[in-house]
């Protein structure tokens, strides 16, 4: 009798700016994902502060900067414990900034550092701009991976990389599975590029 090879977990970079609630809604349907398919993401942040510079940022301007002193917590937090705290660090944010509506970022930060279990101490890099390096560092890569002129959310899957998919609201149980899938099977197509609809309805959390 042959033995089919079980299939490999796919290599997934996910890259991400917290304040962004496209990329929030992104991440639940892969976070959901990965839990049921029993892969690992590595979360990496990256800024749309940072990204948007030399340009009028307008209303987003203030989002843009909380949301930059928030990814210098997830550098600090990746330097000091480790990638897979990225992702535990961007749930406790995301659940307080997105479906919870809330902006006072200092606040948020004490909290979602004391919900994963980490030391309060790490919410100082919030202001330490010598993050700010690998923050940009990561940022430049997205883009250079998956762009140009795209923004966040990033996936890589299997060093394939890609803006999107925009999603309101995640999907969830067997339709987010179906989604995966379908991304998989267009980033396995080397020259796919864009596929894209009109945007009618706003985030929902």
């Amino acid at each position: 009798m042959s033995q089919e090879s079980a299939p490999q977990s796919p290599s997934v970079e996910f890259y991400f700016d917290p304040i962004c609630p496209w990329c929030w809604m992104t991440s639940r349907w892969a976070a959901e994902v990965s839990a049921v398919r029993g892969f690992e993401i590595d979360w990496r942040p990256i800024s749309l502060a940072i990204l948007n510079e030399g340009q009028d940022h307008g209303a987003y301007g203030e989002a843009h900067f909380q949301g930059k002193r928030m990814g210098r917590v997830a550098i600090a937090v990746r330097d000091a414990h480790g990638g897979a705290k990225v992702g535990e660090l961007y749930t406790a944010l995301g659940e307080r900034i997105h479906p919870g509506g809330r902006s006072d970022t200092d606040g948020i930060i004490a909290e979602a550092l004391a919900e994963i279990g980490l030391p309060a101490e790490l919410a100082a890099a919030a202001d330490a701009e010598e993050h700010d390096d690998a923050l940009r560092a990561n940022t430049d890569h997205a883009m250079e991976i998956a762009g140009p002129d795209v923004g966040v959310p990033i996936i890589s899957i299997d060093g394939v990389s890609f803006f999107g998919p925009v999603v309101t609201p995640a999907p969830t149980g067997e339709q987010a599975l179906r989604l995966w899938d379908g991304i998989a099977a267009a980033a396995s197509v080397p020259g796919f590029y864009e596929l894209k609809r009109g945007r009618t309805r706003g985030p929902q959390f």
